[in-house]
């Protein structure tokens, strides 16, 4: 009976791209596998198992010279790949060996090859009891039983992508296997990351480039010089396995991009670490599908912030394909540019000119470039978070800690001049004293702060602000990009009724798209003639053309009274299920961005905001202790919410009371903390 290696590979490696074509010396990962598996006396064939996908063109070229047979199939449904390439070559018995595995022991090989045989197994494998070391995986099945495993579980993802699991699994096949005397899994000799590769390169200029070593050598030069493999060792067998396609593009980004991400908010491991979705596919209303396209709800950021009529809002989406089927940039200028100044100056009745930017660092420092123009004078009174520039970060050049109390801990400042040292002063929200002896003393001539983020204004704070600033000629200006539009229609200083010398508007202006607006008095906004403020892409017109039609949307269903209703009955829901299990939580924020802090008497906020996350996304829910609200937000999605979350209240207060240990029920470890907590 025919008994072949059927070789899985491809190019497009989610974590490393053309891995298996990468070389050591002259000799590719892929072509060392090869000319190893030939040396097997118990095969009659070899087939390479690669996808349609046009980079595999590099991995037939390779079995062309070597003069090997190839399969070309499907690259997402690995296990349709083997059937199909079993079938056409007629394979009888398939041994699968994945290409990223170069130094498969030809000694085991033929003896699992002949255990097999002898014992009219349907399924074989050294890994039933793993002793060899990763890297070293071979399986060998019957040909009926890939054939019924496909045709039974065609649409199983996981079965899927790894061929195997139902077989390796299911006890009514009968399945042997073949194990070392001694326990070597904790080594790694598979390629999933650059510093396998490394290694492997290490291990063959060791043996003098010789591809053939066999298991013995390598065993004992391990059992010689443990450090010669490093922190290859102890790596969790086939961890690629146990991750989400997301988390495997995380640990892709982290190599290539810095920090991962280009929003801090949106690090994996500000959430649940190793197993957050992290990449999405679709979005829609208010649900979101991941790059496996698993549906979830999102209870959480909605973009962010940016999505308050939800993710694709119809009018809003036809609005800016109108607009890219017309041309989204030329020579000239757009005029949606003047519309969206005056809707907003007609919103906003003190201010009477506007400058646009696409993003709210942008719109930080454009807002402060003209304050300080108007004021002419360069020290900043601030109060909140105003993003990632220079003037703002240099309040952390006289104190690491300046910033802790206006959303984030610890924001480094590499980079930031020191010569802006002593130029920006923070002050507490509701500290209006604080704020006093900072003008007093400072010579400031711009007050920048948000309207609200966690706590209400008392005492007439604001008022305060205002009178303080007219009195001090001081330019006073109110970073709206959070606030804005979420519960009045336009800045969240109307509700207060407390008018700016300059707004900042951004993440809902545009549900989804870039677009980000500076309104202000004339006698301030004129200053931009003494400075200069210029962009290329603040003159395209996709996020005028949506700010517009979203303005006109949110007016007509009045969004933002949906949303304080949302946010009110959010928080009522909080009390409740918090007050039902004796947990104690602290709830603040706008209603129409919720938020609250586990307050126990462990003071375990950060361990219970992750199980909670786990929890939720283990029910198709995206969330965290914060809701950025959205009109999609509606009555029978958020019971569901609530439902998940009384579960989860009840299994923390038994962890309070010591009935459970919440680290037990932690799937991973607890995640980072950047947000700042109280």
């Amino acid at each position: 009976m025919n008994t072949s290696i059927i070789i899985q590979a491809r190019y497009s490696s989610t974590r490393f791209p053309g891995k298996i074509l990468k070389k050591i010396g002259k000799v590719s990962i892929l072509e060392i596998l090869i000319k190893r598996l030939k040396k097997s006396k118990n095969i009659q064939d070899i087939i390479v198992a690669c996808t349609s996908n046009p980079k595999d063109k590099e991995i037939i070229n390779l079995c062309k010279k070597l003069n090997i047979k190839y399969f070309i199939g499907s690259e997402k449904n690995v296990l349709q790949r083997y059937y199909f390439a079993a079938k056409e070559f007629n394979i009888s018995n398939i041994i699968r060996i994945t290409s990223d595995c170069p130094f498969v022991d030809i000694e085991a090989l033929d003896k699992l090859i002949l255990k097999f045989h002898n014992t009219h197994s349907d399924y074989a494998s050294n890994t039933l009891s793993p002793t060899y070391t990763d890297g070293m995986d071979i399986e060998i099945f019957k040909f009926d039983l890939l054939k019924e495993r496909y045709f039974i579980n065609n649409k199983d993802i996981n079965e899927k992508e790894h061929v195997t699991t139902g077989m390796f699994s299911n006890k009514k096949y009968k399945r042997v296997g073949i194990k070392l005397d001694h326990n070597y899994s904790n080594l790694r000799l598979t390629l999933d990351t650059y510093y396998d590769f490394k290694i492997l390169k290490k291990l063959i200029k060791y043996f003098k480039s010789n591809i053939h070593i066999n298991l013995e050598q390598i065993l004992n030069l391990y059992n010689k010089n443990k450090s010669f493999f490093e922190k290859n060792s102890n790596r969790p067998r086939n961890s690629n396995m146990k991750i989400n396609l997301g988390q495997k593009y995380w640990i892709r980004a982290q190599k290539i991009i810095p920090g991962g991400t280009m929003l801090f908010s949106k690090n994996p491991d500000l959430l649940l670490p190793k197993k957050w979705p992290a990449y999405f596919s679709k979005a829609k209303k208010c649900n979101l599908w991941d790059l496996e396209k698993k549906k979830y709800l999102d209870i959480f950021s909605m973009g962010i912030g940016t999505n308050t009529l939800g993710y694709c809002k119809k009018e809003v989406d036809d609005a800016v394909i109108k607009t890219v089927r017309l041309g989204n940039m030329s020579s000239l200028n757009s005029i949606d540019e003047i519309k969206l100044a005056e809707k907003l100056i007609e919103i906003h009745p003190w201010s009477h000119m506007v400058r646009f930017t696409r993003s709210g660092g942008e719109a930080n420092s454009v807002a402060i470039r003209i304050a300080r123009a108007a004021s002419q004078k360069d020290n900043v009174a601030i109060c909140g978070y105003h993003g990632w520039h220079d003037w703002y970060l240099s309040s952390n050049l006289n104190n690491s800690k300046n910033l802790d109390n206006h959303l984030m801990n610890n924001l480094p400042i590499g980079g930031v001049v020191k010569k802006l040292k002593n130029t920006v002063f923070p002050f507490e929200y509701n500290n209006f004293e604080q704020l006093k002896k900072i003008v007093e003393k400072n010579n400031i001539g711009t007050i920048k702060m948000e309207v609200r983020r966690f706590d209400k204004p008392q005492r007439n704070f604001l008022q305060k602000v205002r009178s303080l600033a007219s009195s001090k000629k001081i330019v006073l200006v109110f970073d709206e990009c959070t606030s804005g539009f979420r519960e009045s229609y336009g800045g969240l200083h109307k509700k207060y009724k407390v008018d700016p010398d300059i707004a900042i508007f951004g993440k809902a202006l545009g549900n989804g798209y870039a677009i980000n607006a500076i309104i202000g008095k004339k006698e301030i906004m004129e200053a931009c003639n003494s400075t200069f403020i210029s962009s290329t892409f603040w003159t395209e017109r996709i996020g005028t053309s949506a700010a517009l039609k979203t303005l006109e949307v949110m007016k007509k269903m009045r969004s933002w009274e949906r949303l304080v209703k949302i946010g009110l009955d959010v928080k009522e829901n909080w009390k409740t299920i918090s007050k039902n299990h004796s947990l104690p939580i602290k709830i603040k924020g706008l209603d129409a961005i919720p938020i609250f802090n586990f307050e126990t008497k462990k003071n375990d906020h950060l361990i219970y905001k992750t199980y909670l996350t786990q929890e939720m996304l283990k029910n198709g829910i995206l969330a965290s202790n914060v809701i950025y609200l959205s009109t999609e937000h509606q009555k029978k999605i958020m019971q569901k919410y609530y439902l998940n979350l009384n579960k989860i209240f009840k299994k923390i207060k038994n962890c309070e009371n010591e009935i459970d240990n919440i680290y037990s029920l932690l799937d991973t470890s607890v995640c980072i903390s950047g947000i700042r907590n109280k």
